[in-house]
């Protein structure tokens, strides 16, 4: 499933899978007044607008060195029309600062069928020298090719600008008028980004009778102008940029917007307008409920499948494979095609769609064995949705399955479950993810917030986070070193969970055996100075409910360091679990993010050489935090030298008045990792 979008002003953060399009069912203009911009009179030929020279020796916004631009100025104006349909202007002028910020002058605008491009102009006002101007003929146009898991037809197409002279110390600009016919009236108005503004303008017109609701995120709530005749008017002055942090929540949940619920006379009613997440869980509903008969060929095929299963469990197995695998991701999304999904029987007989067509065609199997299932739109990155967020189209970009579970079905298997106080307990599934097995759910979608449909409307829910324990790393090694210091031995890994998933997705395409072992290469590179793998192996490749395994081995020439007649030897062999994400000079802004929960441990038994004793070991660590934990031993049992260590995810969000305590958790564990033990010759 994904979000309808429209423009672009500059470039925004890759979304974690698929295409996010936002729904403009609103605009992305404002202006000083609406008046104002109508009767502005056009540029010369060649000569940027008025609106854009009075900006040329404004001053900048507060910024740093290392600013690439500041967004000098930006207007959006969304005008409703009686008969629903939306007029939209929207204009932004930047200063270029640094060499970096050139690529403002490459503009994307995408929209969708149901979006008519009026009039589009770019401008540049250089530093000395006449002015630059692009207009709509000097644009070029592509479908939108920008989507990560699968093929894509759709009515979404990009116009892309570029603006001759985007150098240092220039103005450059752009003004793009539009009309749309939205199928939900609502806009969201996003004035923060990875730029410092200096000021920014939104107007709102709506006919008589309408009415508007609005909602601030992330900035302190700001009060409209009335400018009468149903016409209102904000303004923010100063936003701060959003500078980039390593693992830090999406943009969405940090960047100040402004979020425009538009209600006409009956629109609520109409499904026209959302005002509760009721309300939109009752409009999903409606797209839904024509799209999941059952075909004669989909209930020979439901026949087919579960003829041989013994159990409820079984059959529910057997169906949610053949989703995973059998039907290719592939969407076609025009018009309304971007949240309803197609009918299942057409998603059967072509064994192709999208999120939402796999959801329902698994839904429909699942009906015909006696088991009802809802579904769950989901943004597939944690904090763009949440309880303080209003209910807009496009706020989610992912289609999941809960699935009712028959009651006395208990199973050690289904650890990805939610008890709803009508439903009862709900298997919550992501049909669309080869990758992780029925009854569990990668990391990203857990404790996230995600809107359950019924035909009684929408509840949005917190979804399960599962126990640590079934993400992770169980690495083992038994390992001989030699008085010249070459550490060999036997390697296994066994993973679980996302860590499991990983693997196979990266191994997905490879076909040699010498490349299922690029990983480990990589990860002993990081690790040893030298080495070398005399044999390797990849187990559980392609059977998703169990561990995929590595078994290795490895040879590592001058491991062990001499000091005098003293061997030293670091009894962490393989593997980080220290990050430098928050050794940086500024302090840090934003929570620190984990994908999911983990457990990861390491157990390292290292055989000393023969004429050598343990002189000295590195202290054990027990470092403990409501957020993560660590925990190292390094013992001395007989000839072998044994290292243990845990380390724990155990909330998913580092807020900011907790990096301090991550930080010193970081440095204790490349403490530990550096540490080594002594080895001195045996006495006699």
């Amino acid at each position: 499933m994904n979000n309808k979008s429209c423009f672009n002003r500059e470039p925004q953060p890759p979304a974690s899978r698929g295409i996010v399009r936002r729904l403009r069912s609103g605009a992305l203009a404002a202006l000083f007044m609406v008046a104002s911009l109508i009767s502005s009179p056009a540029a010369r030929a060649g000569d940027a607008p008025s609106w854009m020279h009075a900006l040329v020796n404004v001053p900048l916004p507060a910024h740093d060195e290392k600013t690439d631009a500041v967004l000098l100025y930006s207007e959006e104006i969304l005008n409703v029309q009686p008969n629903g349909r939306i007029k939209e202007i929207d204009r932004a002028a930047y200063k270029i600062l640094r060499p970096d910020g050139r690529q403002l002058g490459t503009t994307h605008f995408s929209y969708d069928g149901e979006t008519r491009i009026t009039n589009i102009h770019g401008w540049c006002i250089p530093a000395q020298g006449k002015d630059y101007e692009v207009r709509d003929k000097d644009t070029t146009e592509r479908g939108y090719i920008d989507v990560d898991g699968g093929e894509l037809y759709s009515d979404l197409h990009v116009k892309v600008m570029n603006i001759p002279a985007s150098e240092p110390g220039n103005i450059i600009g752009y003004e793009v008028e539009h009309e749309d016919r939205p199928f939900i009236f609502q806009d969201e108005w996003v004035f923060q980004s990875r730029f410092p503004v200096r000021e920014a303008r939104y107007t709102l017109q709506l006919p008589a009778g309408w009415e508007y609701k609005a909602v601030w995120l992330n900035h302190a709530e700001v009060e409209p102008q009335s400018l009468g005749n149903n016409q209102w008017h904000w303004v923010v002055n100063e936003v701060p940029a959003i500078k980039p942090e390593r693992e830090m929540p999406p943009y969405l949940g940090v960047a100040g917007q402004l979020l425009i619920s538009i209600f006409a006379p009956g629109s609520v009613s109409s499904g026209r307008s959302f005002s509760t997440w009721s309300d939109m869980g009752r409009w999903y509903a409606d797209l839904w409920k024509s799209r999941q008969d059952a075909s004669p060929e989909i209930k020979q095929k439901v026949a087919e499948l579960t003829k041989n299963s013994n159990s409820k469990l079984a059959q529910m197995q057997a169906l949610a494979r053949f989703t995973q695998n059998d039907v290719r991701y592939v969407a076609i999304e025009l018009g309304i095609g971007g949240w309803q999904p197609h009918p299942a029987s057409d998603v059967y007989v072509h064994r192709y769609g999208d999120c939402k067509d796999k959801s329902a065609l698994l839904s429909t199997m699942l009906h015909e064995i006696g088991i009802n299932s809802y579904h769950v739109a989901i943004h597939t990155t944690r904090g763009v949705v949440g309880p303080k967020v209003p209910p807009r189209l496009g706020i989610f970009n992912h289609a999941i399955l809960a699935i009712q579970l028959p009651d006395g079905l208990e199973d050690a298997s289904l650890i990805s479950t939610i008890t709803h106080p009508k439903l009862g307990r709900l298997l919550v599934f992501d049909p669309t993810d080869d990758m992780t097995p029925f009854g569990r759910l990668r990391g990203e979608l857990q404790a996230n917030y995600a809107l359950l449909v019924t035909q009684d409307g929408g509840d949005l829910l917190r979804l399960p986070e599962l126990p640590t324990k079934m993400n992770g790393i169980q690495r083992t090694a038994k390992l001989n070193l030699s008085g010249a210091g070459t550490l060999s031995g036997d390697v296994q890994e066994v993973r679980s969970g996302d860590r499991a998933a990983s693997q196979r997705w990266a191994l997905r395409t490879v076909t040699k055996d010498a490349d299922r072992i690029k990983p480990i290469e990589t990860l002993l590179s990081y690790s040893l100075g030298t080495y070398q793998i005399t044999k390797a192996s990849v187990s559980n490749m392609q059977v998703m409910d169990q561990p995929f395994v590595y078994n290795y081995s490895v040879v590592a020439q001058n491991y062990a360091k001499t000091a005098g007649d003293l061997l030293l030897v670091r009894p962490r062999v393989l593997g980080f679990k220290s990050s430098d994400i928050l050794e940086t000079r500024e302090p840090r802004n934003y929570p620190v993010e984990f994908e999911g929960p983990l457990q990861d441990t390491d157990t390292f038994e290292i055989t000393i050489p023969a004429g050598y004793e343990v002189d000295d070991l590195p202290a054990p660590v027990n470092a403990e935090y409501s957020f993560a934990s660590y925990h190292s031993k390094t013992e001395a049992q007989g000839s072998v030298l044994r290292y243990t260590r845990t380390f724990e995810v155990k909330e998913l969000s580092v807020p900011v008045s907790k990096v301090d305590e991550l930080k010193k958790l970081y440095r204790i564990i490349a403490s530990d990792e550096r540490n080594t033990a002594v080895l001195k010759p045996a006495a006699h």
